[in-house]
């Protein structure tokens, strides 16, 4: 899998994970409770809010190990080239030369 097929998948449970936790309210009366009729007839709203706990969970798990995955996946151009032993050949420094004069000073 390429890198961009992984941004797009994070990217869709990302929106995901943002409208489950926007449907949950901790006190009842939220999004999930005004569909109070259809989840009721599923068991209750304490089954929702399972479902929708459940749900939050593994769409933060999921994210995660999207995220980490595509740390593998990202493109890595010149990889084999790269070399820090070389990388200073040639180089001169413009710093200005100093003597040593506290050593004359002291003595």
């Amino acid at each position: 899998m390429n890198y961009t097929a992984f941004l797009i998948l994070i990217l869709i449970v990302a929106v995901a994970l943002i409208l489950i936790v926007m449907v949950q309210n901790p006190k009842g009366g939220g999004l999930s409770s005004s569909f109070g009729g259809g989840a009721q007839a599923l068991g209750g709203v304490q089954n929702t809010n399972n479902f929708l706990d459940r749900t939050t969970w593994t769409l933060a798990i999921a994210m995660f190990a999207l995220i980490l995955l595509a740390n593998f996946a990202i493109p890595r151009d010149g990889e084999k080239d790269f070399k820090l032993d070389k990388t200073l050949d040639g180089v001169e420094s413009t710093a200005p030369k100093t003597t040593n004069t506290t050593n004359d000073t002291l003595k």
